[in-house]
C-alpha cells in the first residue's frame, strides 16, 4: 500500500513540516549536482558513521544525516511519508515542539541502527528515522484517521481509503520483517531497518512528554 494523502483536516499551516521538506529537497539537488567523488565525500562528511559516532570522533553526522538521501526514489518516498502525516503532528505539538520531536526522533533513530553494528564505516543518510517517529507518533493519535492509498495489483493499481493504523502497522511489520532478515548479515550499505524500527517506537515514546498545546476532537491515545 502507498499513501497518497490522508483525510485529517488540520488547523494550521504547517511551517516546519513545508520548510523541513524544502530544505531536505534543497541539499539533495546540490547533492545531486556535484561530481560522482565530490558527492561521496559529501555524504562521508555528513552521514552518521557508526564508529566515527562510536568513538566519539564526530556527532554533527547525528543531525546532518537526517538531511541528505542516497537517491530520487529514497527522497521521494520520505518526503511523501513527511508531507501526507507530518502535518497533523505539527498541528497536535506546534511548530517548535514538532521540530524538536523531529529532530530527537532522527538522533534516536540514527542510535537505533548504530547499536546494531557500532563498528561500521558505512555513513547513514536519509530523514526515515525521522520521519519514522512521526509515523508512530501518528499511529497511535489518529488510528482511525481515513487514508488514501494506492495499491498495484499486477498491471492495474486501485485506490482506496483504510484506516490509519492499517497502514502504518502494515508498514511497521515490514521493516521488523527487514530488520530480522538482516540480522546477522555481512551486508554493505542498504536499508537502515533499525533505524526506521528505533525511529516508530521512539516516536511513540516521545509523544507522552511532547505534551500537545490542545485537544481537539480528532486526539486519541493509546495511552494513559
Amino acid at each position: 500500500m502507498i499513501p497518497i494523502k490522508d483525510d485529517n483536516p488540520r488547523t494550521a499551516f504547517p511551517l516546519v513540516n513545508t520548510i523541513l521538506i524544502v530544505v531536505n529537497v534543497v541539499v539533495f539537488i546540490h547533492q545531486f549536482l556535484l561530481p560522482v567523488e565530490a558527492g561521496q565525500a559529501f555524504i562521508n562528511q555528513y552521514g552518521a558513521i557508526p564508529q566515527k559516532i562510536m568513538h566519539g570522533e564526530d556527532a554533527s553526522g547525528l543531525f546532518t544525516s537526517m538531511f541528505l538521501h542516497g537517491n530520487l526514489m529514497h527522497i521521494i518516498g520520505n518526503m511523501l511519508y513527511l508531507f501526507i502525516f507530518g502535518d497533523n503532528i505539527e498541528n497536535l505539538l506546534g511548530s517548535i515542539r514538532y521540530l524538536i520531536f523531529y529532530m530527537l526522533s532522527g538522533v534516536g533513530a540514527a542510535f537505533s541502527h548504530i547499536l546494531i553494528d557500532p563498528g561500521s564505516t558505512i555513513p547513514m543518510v536519509g530523514a526515515s528515522g525521522a520521519i519514522s517517529g512521526i509515523l508512530g507518533a501518528y499511529a497511535v493519535t489518529y488510528p482511525r484517521a481515513r487514508v488514501l492509498v494506492a495499491f498495484p495489483i499486477i498491471f492495474y493499481i486501485t485506490t482506496f481509503r483504510v484506516p490509519a493504523f492499517l497502514v502504518l502497522g502494515q508498514w511497521f511489520v515490514l521493516q521488523l520483517f527487514g530488520g530480522v532478515s538482516t540480522v546477522g548479515a555481512d551486508e554493505g550499505g542498504g536499508v537502515a531497518w533499525f533505524a526506521h524500527i528505533g525511529g516508530f517506537v521512539i516516536g511513540i515514546i516521545l509523544l507522552k512528554f511532547f505534551k500537545p498545546k490542545r485537544r481537539d476532537a480528532n486526539f486519541e491515545v493509546f495511552y494513559q
